[in-house]
């Protein structure tokens, strides 16, 4: 046979051996951000997720390797910081032919800033909400009109308007259900603590309002904020706070703050579209490393520049101390539960309704797709 002959067979027969190779069905797919999030899962007792490391093209260039155990059951992808690398991430993954994701749950398990009216560092939140806080108008703080905030929806022309347009990433709703079996696992966790944590929550006793911040780390229920901006201080935090409501209709509870979270679920409401993935099969877990705003007699600056590291270590812990026992309850309850799925009783999906019905938290004719011949704003 001529050479070229031989060529052809031999790649013909690769891309068919290729093609028959059993794809990987994993039952949780870890979703960190960063490498101290991620490590906090490797060398553990309950399993091995370095077992297998597999490169996938598009995945970040600081972290291209997929991580699952031995027997695929359980797999760990690590997006990188901020919504474009994680949106890109997450879509590389759901679109490689290596893994068969339709029944996969998402363990989204990554540190947050946190609103001491609700939680406190090394507290772990799970959101059924996810909140793009920053998708607004925003003006300069020196321009402001006579407005509480610089922050304006997009399409209204004051802060507490809905949004007289959306992108359709503005707000994710999660499956409640899933939520309440993640957190009764998640509650049998026993959290870890620690000095610097339990010194810097003192900061904040001397206000009533932060009851919640004083106390030792908690599995609650609230929900999260993503923003590509990290902020910091009473004056955004209460803005953001305002506006988790606003887009929710009410029903969302501004509670830990990250970069990432509605890009992870910008991605995956895409493959479900695509019948890749099962968007009702999705966990947003959140642990709390810093406030999000000052504690009384201190400046939003020094929070940001001094109060980064009391809670971290703690927080970075019970990424795994908390993340594991949902994991564990999704493998060890398959069969019976997880396999099936677990029937939401609320709505799931994204503010415009790409998965089906109209979300109730959007009130009725008020707000539409931007209408793109109309142009962009200035400074575009």
């Amino acid at each position: 046979m001529p050479r070229y002959g031989l060529l052809v067979a031999a790649t013909t027969m690769l891309a068919i051996a290729q093609s028959t190779v059993a794809k990987i069905q994993p039952k949780v797919f870890i979703t960190d951000m960063y490498d101290d999030e991620a490590a906090a899962w490797y060398g553990i007792p309950e399993f091995d997720v370095l077992a297998q490391n597999i490169s996938l093209p598009g995945l970040s260039n600081r972290y291209p390797t997929v991580h699952c155990t031995r027997d695929g059951n359980i797999c760990q992808v690590v997006c990188d910081e901020g919504e474009i690398n994680a949106a890109v991430t997450i879509t590389s993954l759901w679109l490689s032919d290596q893994f068969d994701l339709t029944e996969t749950y998402w363990l989204i398990a990554g540190d947050a800033g946190i609103n001491p009216k609700l939680g406190t560092l090394g507290g772990v939140a799970f959101a059924r909400f996810a909140v793009q806080v920053a998708l607004q108008y925003e003006f300069d703080a020196r321009e402001v009109p006579q407005f509480p905030t610089g922050y304006v929806p997009q399409g209204a022309t004051a802060p507490g308007q809905f949004p007289g347009f959306l992108y359709g990433t503005e707000v994710y709703e999660l499956n409640d259900a899933l939520r309440q079996r993640a957190v009764t696992a998640a509650k049998k966790a026993t959290l870890n603590d620690t000095a610097s944590a339990q010194a810097y929550r003192n900061l904040y006793a001397s206000n009533s309002a932060y009851r919640a911040a004083v106390g030792g780390p908690k599995v609650i229920q609230c929900d999260t904020a993503t923003s590509d901006n990290w902020f910091s201080g009473k004056l955004l935090s209460t803005a953001f706070e305002n506006t988790t409501k606003l887009f929710t209709g009410g029903q969302g509870e501004y509670c830990t703050t990250e970069q990432e979270d509605n890009a992870v679920l910008g991605s995956l409401i895409r493959g479900a579209l695509a019948k890749k993935v099962d968007f009702t099969r999705i966990i947003s877990m959140r642990t709390g490393s810093d406030f999000d705003r000052e504690a009384p007699g201190m400046s939003a600056t020094d929070n940001l520049f001094n109060g980064q590291d009391a809670g971290y270590s703690a927080a970075v812990k019970n990424i795994y101390l908390a993340g594991v026992k949902v994991v564990e309850d999704i493998v060890g309850n398959w069969q019976s539960t997880y396999r099936s799925g677990i029937k939401p009783s609320n709505y799931v999906g994204d503010i415009v309704g790409t998965l089906g019905p109209k979300p109730p938290f959007v009130p009725p004719s008020s707000a539409r797709k931007r209408n793109l011949r109309k142009g962009r704003a200035g400074g575009r």
